[in-house]
C-alpha cells in the first residue's frame, strides 16, 4: 500500500515550498553593524572582511540613506579610534564631540527615524585592547561599569536610541540602567551582549578597529577573565536573566552559528527579545570559501541567515545584512 501522506508534496515546486515555509527573512530582522573612521572621503574596505568597509562621515551618510531605501532600519556604531586617543581609562570615549558622538548626530541627522545602536565597551579606546581598564595587571570590575556608564550617558545625550554593552563586566547593566534614569533617559534601550563568549571568531572585527589585545607581561594576553567560556551552556542562561533582571531590554548571543543551541534556549527561557551577532570570522570564512569557488556565496549565506532565526533569534546583527536584503529582494 503507498503511504496515504506523502511530505515530497509540499516540496514540489518553489510555489508551494513559499507557501508552507515556516521561517522567512525580511529587512526587519536586521542590525547592520557600521565602522566609523575620522577623515573625509574615506570608504575603506577592510582586508579580512572582502566587501566590508570603514566610512568617514560624509560617507557615511550616503551608506545610511541607502540602509534606509533598502528597508533597513536599524544600525550598530563602532569607531576605530586615532591611536594617539587611547589611553588606559579612555577617557577619549566621553568626549562630546568625538568620533561617536559625531556619528550619533550624523545619521539621526540624515535619517531621524534610523534607530541607532552604539557599541559600549572600551577596547577601541583602550591602549591595551581590553574592554576594561587595568590595574596592576587585572581587568578591574566596578571602576569599568562605573566608567561604562558614563560612556552610556555621553551616547544617549548625543542622540541614541540604545547602547549596547559588549563588555562582560558584572553589574553594568544595573549600572548604565541607574545613570541612564538619574539623568532623565527613560527612554533610552540597553541591548545587552549578555552571552558572549571569549571566541576566536573576532579577529577580522579586531582587525577593523584596531583592537586586539596588545601581547604585554604584565597584563592579560586575551578576554577569558571576563568574556564566557566556550564550553559553557548553562551559564549562558544565568548571565542573561541577570541582565535582564538589572534593566536589559534585549539581550544577546555571540557569536552565531557555533552557539545556536545558547541562542534556544535563551530563547526558550526569557521574554525579551533575543538578538544574534553573525560575527566577523563568521562573514571572513563565507567569503573566502566563496571567492575559492568553494561554497555557493548567496545561498550559504541565506541559509546561515535563516538558520539564525529559525533558532529563535529575533533580531540579526549581521555584515551580510545589504546583501541578503537584495538577494531576497
Amino acid at each position: 500500500m503507498y503511504p496515504l501522506r506523502r511530505n515530497r508534496r509540499l516540496r514540489t515546486n518553489e510555489a508551494i515550498r513559499s507557501l508552507v515555509r515556516e521561517t522567512i527573512i525580511t529587512p526587519n530582522d536586521f542590525l547592520v553593524p557600521l565602522f566609523v573612521v575620522e577623515g573625509k572621503g574615506i570608504k575603506d574596505e577592510i582586508p579580512s572582511m572582502p566587501n566590508y568597509f570603514r566610512y568617514s562621515l560624509d560617507l557615511l551618510e550616503n551608506e545610511i540613506k541607502e540602509l534606509w531605501k533598502l528597508g533597513l532600519k536599524s544600525v550598530l556604531l563602532f569607531v576605530k579610534v586615532p591611536d594617539n586617543l587611547k589611553d588606559n581609562a579612555g577617557e577619549e570615549a566621553l568626549n562630546p564631540n568625538g568620533l561617536m558622538q559625531r556619528a550619533i548626530k550624523t545619521v539621526k541627522n540624515v535619517c531621524p527615524d534610523m534607530l541607532v545602536m552604539t557599541d559600549v565597551a572600551l577596547d577601541p579606546y583602550s591602549a591595551y585592547g581590553h574592554d576594561g581598564i587595568i590595574d596592576n595587571g587585572e581587568i578591574v570590575n566596578d571602576a569599568t561599569a562605573l566608567f561604562l556608564a558614563e560612556m552610556s550617558l555621553s551616547h544617549a545625550e548625543a542622540g541614541a536610541d540604545f547602547v549596547a554593552p559588549s563588555d562582560m563586566m558584572d553589574g553594568r547593566i544595573l549600572t548604565i540602567r541607574e545613570a541612564l534614569e538619574d539623568e532623565g533617559f527613560i527612554n533610552t534601550g540597553i541591548m545587552s551582549y549578555s552571552a558572549k563568549y571569549a571566541s576566536s571568531f573576532y579577529g577580522p572585527f579586531r582587525d577593523a578597529l584596531d583592537s586586539a589585545p596588545v601581547d604585554l607581561v604584565d597584563i592579560p594576553k586575551d578576554k577569558k577573565t571576563y568574556q564566557m567560556d566556550y564550553g559553557n551552556r548553562f551559564e549562558a542562561i544565568k548571565e542573561t536573566e541577570m541582565d535582564i533582571e538589572e534593566g536589559a531590554d534585549i539581550v544577546m548571543v555571540k557569536p552565531g552559528l557555533s552557539y545556536l543551541d545558547i541562542l534556544r534556549d535563551i530563547k526558550n527561557e526569557v521574554d525579551v527579545p533575543v538578538a544574534v551577532y553573525q560575527v566577523s570570522g563568521e562573514y571572513a570564512m563565507i567569503k573566502a570559501a566563496a571567492q575559492n569557488g568553494w561554497l555557493d556565496h548567496d545561498q550559504v549565506m541565506l541559509e546561515t541567515t535563516i538558520a539564525f532565526k529559525r533558532a529563535g533569534a529575533d533580531i540579526i546583527a549581521s555584515y551580510f545584512a545589504k546583501d541578503v536584503v537584495k538577494l531576497i529582494s
